[in-house]
């Protein structure tokens, strides 16, 4: 049987993954697909801490600070409808997918979020 802890740590694993997809993408035109794939993947992800994940539960203390840092990425940041604008204006222009993937990185390292995404990891 998965414990909490295991349970949340494969989340984030998984949040760490797609986010690393993200930074080795090359901008091609096909890229901005792979961009909404990896970013709905981390926003799904991001949902289902901040939601499901009791506090609690986690025998971390700094459970708590990244589960804001989540919630604060969920609100401040929306890239769906500018990817979709883009897929169907720009999807040729390489440096706009280009740009809209460091903007989504930029994203998430706001607040060095992935930095303690990987520090969770290694204390759970």
């Amino acid at each position: 049987m998965v414990t909490y802890n295991e349970y949340l740590k494969n989340i984030l694993k998984q949040i760490l993954y797609s986010y690393n997809t993200l930074k080795e993408i090359e901008d091609k035109q096909e890229d901005l697909n792979n961009i909404k794939k990896e970013m709905l993947k981390i926003n799904g992800f991001l949902k289902v801490v901040s939601k499901k994940i009791d506090t609690d539960k986690i025998t971390s203390p700094d459970f708590e600070k990244v589960k804001t840092k989540f919630q604060n990425y969920l609100d401040s940041y929306y890239f769906e409808k500018e990817i979709e604008t883009m897929a169907t204006l720009y999807s040729n222009d390489l440096s706009r997918v280009k740009n809209i993937r460091l903007k989504i990185l930029e994203a998430l390292e706001d607040r060095k979020m992935m930095v303690s995404v990987e520090e969770l990891i290694e204390r759970i």
